[in-house]
């Protein structure tokens, strides 16, 4: 399976309820690699071009407000088959429809609090990493020199 990349944004719920970390760890036990991540506060700009497909629908604003409300954790994550197997691990963007050992099965409130983004497709992961990061931001894990340090006996 080819390695590709997708976009998770960490949302301002989650962010405020310190989940941070648990989320990240469970990308990395995955043996996805991080190929960016920033805590950042998203701009009504950025919102707006994130969601511009839902731009005609009545919650877009709902969206925007909320996304915009407080810092989010943007991140892109590389390995064979990306972005179905984030869509998979974050389960149903209702958390009530999402089984126990998702992201959003274990950790969301409801629909509109409902912790992470995920890409869902990969032609949208590469419109939504544009989006968040310039490309000096996006570490090349196979030129970089970067692996990972093993430690020795």
């Amino acid at each position: 399976m080819q390695s590709e990349r997708t976009l998770v944004l960490i949302k301002p719920d989650a962010v405020q309820r310190g989940l941070i970390g648990e989320i990240v760890s469970r990308f990395e036990s995955r043996g996805l690699h991080p190929v960016a991540i920033k805590l950042m506060q998203v701009t009504t700009d950025i919102a707006e071009r994130h969601y511009h497909e839902h731009r005609d629908k009545p919650f877009f604003m709902g969206l925007v407000e909320f996304i915009t409300s407080s810092p989010v954790v943007a991140m892109v994550w590389e390995g064979p088959g990306a972005v179905a197997m984030v869509r998979a691990m974050m389960g149903a963007t209702n958390p009530a429809d999402s089984p126990a050992g998702t992201i959003r099965g274990d950790m969301a409130l409801s629909l509109a609090m409902n912790v992470v983004h995920g890409s869902d497709s990969a032609q949208s992961a590469a419109r939504e990493v544009e989006i968040f990061f310039s490309a000096a931001e996006l570490l090349d894990w196979e030129n970089s020199g970067a692996g990972w340090i093993l430690a020795e006996d």
